[in-house]
């Protein structure tokens, strides 16, 4: 399906360059958004006055690139923490900012920002609202790097490679089952487990879930935590000491955001659930399983038995 999001990045010649070698990206149009003056010149945008910003339209085909994919771009594209200023250019007009037309887009959006804020001491400068507007620029600033190789750009020239090796989670054609899967899920819950996402944390639905009961994949069922082994981290996701059974999880190293860490995915589905952390009590064994409220599904005691979940009440006595 086509999906179209807006990315002021600074300069537009850079930001559109980069999203437009990006597989999947239908266009990048270089343009204005939300200006209290309508359809602005570039002469006008220039005098911090119109309250545009350089942006670009993103026009996506969300089977073949998603949503997360373009952030996680579009964040290492740009200082985050610099107010009105990207490289060299200053002003107003060269804020950064993540406008977005479909709702759905926001708890997204959202939930990876709040990922990107947990890196800095400080306030992160992105704003994040509904587009008002949109004005296409001037001709000549619509693919200015490809007719000018030599014009300025702050964007570092080595993600414009990465961008061209971009590959989503997303397989090129998706079967039946995947797209029966994203019809079920909320947005939230398909982008942390297909893409990788990380949740809001100590808002999430699970954090302060203390109750008897059991922990499922909330992509196919396949049960993966007891309650019994969940403590207050005070991380702000659910934390849990292990896996029902090691066989249940497979390990992957995560270098996303300039960190590396220990991924956890569902061995079953692949789904993504969180990471794990060597922090965890050392009474049971060391390790922290950090999870996602959104890649989970948790079943109280009482119901366990009604929906097939009954050969599993016993561990939670043991």
């Amino acid at each position: 399906m086509q999906k179209t999001i807006y990315l002021a990045g600074g300069c537009f010649w850079g930001t559109a360059h980069l999203f437009s070698l990006v597989p999947g990206v239908i266009s990048a149009t270089a343009g204005y958004a939300n200006s209290d003056v309508p359809d602005p010149t570039y002469e006008q945008v220039c005098t911090g006055r119109t309250g545009a910003a350089e942006t670009v339209r993103i026009d996506f085909d969300d089977t073949a690139v998603s949503l997360t994919d373009l952030l996680m771009l579009y964040f290492r594209s740009i200082d985050p923490l610099a107010i009105n200023r990207q490289g060299n250019d200053i002003g107003t007009q060269y804020r950064t900012g993540i406008y977005y037309t479909d709702p759905a887009d926001l708890t997204v959006i959202e939930t990876l920002l709040a990922t990107l804020q947990r890196r800095y001491d400080r306030r992160i400068a992105i704003e994040c609202c509904p587009l008002r507007n949109f004005y296409p620029a001037e001709e000549y600033h619509q693919h200015y790097l490809e007719k000018n190789p030599q014009g300025y750009c702050h964007v570092d020239p080595a993600l414009f490679r990465e961008a061209r090796a971009l590959r989503s989670h997303h397989p090129a054609s998706p079967s039946p089952d995947k797209e029966a899967l994203r019809r079920r899920l909320t947005p939230l819950q398909w982008e942390v487990t297909q893409n990788g996402a990380t949740e809001r944390p100590f808002t999430n639905e699970y954090d302060h879930e203390f109750r008897r009961g059991i922990y499922v994949d909330i992509t196919d069922g396949t049960p993966l935590f007891l309650s019994t082994r969940k403590y207050n981290s005070g991380c702000g996701w659910p934390a849990f000491t292990r896996p029902i059974d090691p066989s249940l999880i497979d390990e992957h190293t995560d270098t996303s955001f300039g960190r590396i860490r220990t991924e956890v995915r569902s061995s079953s589905s692949g789904a993504h659930l969180g990471h794990v952390f060597p922090d965890g009590p050392a009474s049971e064994g060391g390790l922290r399983y950090c999870i996602n409220s959104a890649s989970l599904r948790f079943i109280p005691a009482e119901e366990m038995d009604a929906r097939g979940y009954g050969d599993y009440l016993h561990l939670l006595d043991s």
